[in-house]
């Protein structure tokens, strides 16, 4: 019998072939940016995990601890209330606990959002150039202030609440005289119905004249302006009186603001107090305004003839410099008025350019009525040897403005702007976030009789500048306006400021507000508020009017609940610890922050700051 056929056997191949092996081993590029951000997440995972697992060993030691507290309460027969007080103490340390890991982690957030790049020029940064000494003046305090102890000086800052930070800081002083502003000055100031210094003005107008850094901060209306303005007119004169000024000299002060009304309304109160000191017999100072919109021709005249002092915005300021019309090279006076603005809405890179223009130390001053501490500490790399000076908590709203928030819904907003203006005689000045909102309100106010004239980005700057004056003049009852009206503008005489729309930012509320109860006068502020609203900023609001001792309204008080305990004992610290460290809001902390949060998106969508803020640079 045949022995059955043996089946010949293949090795079945792989159905993949090699080029499909090829792509199965093929690694997709990632990009090195992607690759930063993975490294940073793990990194990020691996400090949280440490910080959980060192969480999860102090809790069970803390519960070991409360385990034999109870057991030895038992065997030695203690009361229950010794036992409840000793538990009470164990609870107290757990506390403490959960605020420092808060802390801890607050301080880390806050670094890693600081900016590393030092606010400096680029040439100074180069050459590893360190100003270790303020600006030396000729300015010293009368000798009998200089006479009293410090407990005198502690005594006044308390009294008009004014708190100070940094070495060597001068006394406060309580009368422009003291000061040692000539007469015509002083004369200058009681035309304008100052009599006496304000408190920022007590202890800053003496820090400048001393030639200190500076970083001034208090609640709009308080006279920050002529902090930075007398000085800056003192010095002036003294160069002049040594050594005049020829032609195409200068300036030796800089003022730079974010708008273009603040810089038109300083350069205002500067010739007004010039007019003043030349008339006493005292040497002419020029000042130049250097904006968008008005011809480059009409500063350049000033320029010609040797300008003293020049007021500017960034954009207009850097294109002079780039095409050489000015020069800093005898500049040794800077203000940065509403600095935390330029700094935090993207011009610090602008600020930098202007820096690396200097050729020798100069007297830095910035001021603002809101001052995180992000930007305060940023700003610090600009200063040497600086004095904070600060009335009031950074971004608080003045006392003098009672603030009504009342619930409009969407479509009911315009009509009850009339019912509104039926709280206060004019001047009004009503605020909305919109360009299109602002021409709509003012359409619907003329339809009503109501004499009103608008302002905003979309508008150019005779338009602007002929609204502005119209309404200074009385000529206008309503002044209809976006943000670009609420920083540092000064109107005579406001009644009563309309929030259309409440912000996105609580900073830009508390500026809008304090167009209103300024130089010790009141007014009132109405906010319309709905659904609409982010509930982060209406949190913040109910924080600032509960700050304020201002009414709530229940629809605000169901916000936000019960806070839990941690927060509430993180409010009730330390004044610079109250709120978010990041964009001042009192509402949250800022492991919460919208704003942190909204940038960091920003950031990683590859969006620049440039970017971000084209749509509102026509408004600065």
């Amino acid at each position: 019998m045949d022995s059955p056929k043996k089946l010949k056997r293949y090795r079945r191949e792989d159905p993949k072939s090699s080029s499909d092996e090829e792509e199965d081993s093929y690694e997709p590029y990632i990009p090195v940016k992607e690759r930063k951000k993975q490294r940073m997440k793990q990194i990020l995972k691996i400090s949280q995990d440490e910080d959980a697992s060192t969480d999860s060993w102090k809790e069970r030691e803390q519960r070991e601890q409360e385990e034999d507290v109870q057991e030895l309460a038992r065997k030695n027969n203690i009361s229950l209330l010794d036992q409840h007080t000793e538990l009470k103490k164990i609870a107290e340390a757990r506390k403490e606990s959960e605020l420092e890991k808060q802390r801890r982690e607050e301080k880390r957030l806050l670094e890693a959002v600081a900016e590393k790049r030092a606010l400096m020029g680029v040439s100074e940064l180069a050459r590893g150039v360190q100003y270790e000494d303020s600006v030396v003046t000729a300015w010293r305090p009368p000798r009998r202030i200089l006479a009293m102890d410090e407990k005198r000086h502690e005594r006044v800052r308390r009294k008009y609440k004014i708190l100070v930070e940094g070495d060597e800081v001068p006394p406060p002083l309580k009368t422009f005289a003291d000061m040692k502003f000539p007469r015509c000055i002083i004369k200058a100031l009681q035309k304008r119905g100052i009599e006496k210094p304000s408190p920022i003005q007590m202890q800053g107008i003496p820090a400048a004249l001393q030639g200190r850094d500076m970083i001034g901060i208090a609640f709009t209306g308080s006279g920050k302006s002529m902090v930075f303005i007398l000085p800056i007119i003192m010095f002036c004169l003294e160069q002049e009186k040594k050594l005049p000024f020829m032609g195409n000299e200068g300036p030796y002060g800089l003022i730079i603001v974010p708008s273009r009304e603040l810089a038109k309304q300083i350069k205002d109160n500067i010739e007004f107090i010039s007019k003043f000191v030349e008339a006493d017999g005292m040497p002419e100072l020029r000042t130049s305004l250097a904006i968008g919109g008005e011809p480059v021709a009409a500063a350049m005249q000033v320029v010609r003839k040797g300008v003293h002092i020049m007021v500017s915005t960034p954009g207009r300021l850097i294109d002079m410099l780039d095409k050489k019309m000015v020069r800093l090279d005898v500049c040794r006076y800077l203000v940065m008025d509403e600095a935390d603005r330029m700094i935090d809405m993207g011009f610090e890179e602008d600020v930098r350019t202007i820096y690396s223009y200097f050729k020798a130390q100069r007297q830095t001053l910035l001021f603002s009525a809101t001052m995180p501490k992000k930007i305060q500490n940023f700003a610090r790399s600009a200063l040497v040897k600086p004095v904070t000076v600060n009335v009031g908590r950074a971004g608080a709203a003045s006392m003098n403005v009672t603030q009504e928030v009342e619930y409009v819904k969407q479509e009911a907003k315009v009509t009850h702007i009339l019912t509104c203006l039926n709280k206060t005689s004019p001047p009004v000045l009503i605020f909305a976030e919109k360009k299109q909102d602002v021409d709509l309100i003012q359409e619907y106010l003329l339809l009503k009789g109501v004499t009103a004239a608008a302002i905003h980005g979309g508008k150019d700057q005779e338009e602007r500048s002929a609204a502005v004056q119209a309404f200074q003049r009385g000529d206008k009852d309503v002044l209809v306006a976006t943000d670009v009206a609420s920083k540092g503008l000064d109107f005579p005489g406001i009644q009563h400021v309309i929030n259309y729309d409440m912000p996105d930012d609580i900073e830009n509320y508390v500026h809008r507000i304090g167009r209103t109860g300024r130089s010790g006068q009141h007014g009132v502020a109405t906010t319309f508020i709905n659904k609409a609203n982010d509930e982060s900023v209406l949190l913040d609001l109910k924080h600032l009017l509960i700050e304020a001792k201002q009414k709530v309204p229940p629809f605000l008080l169901m916000l936000g609940g019960g806070e839990d305990d941690l927060m509430a004992a993180l409010e009730t610290n330390e004044e610079d610890e109250r709120g978010c460290s990041y964009c001042g809001g009192l509402g949250h902390r800022i492991t919460a922050c919208p704003r942190l949060e909204a940038m960091q998106n920003k950031q990683a969508a590859g969006i620049g700051r440039k970017d971000y803020l084209a749509a509102n640079a026509a408004d600065y």
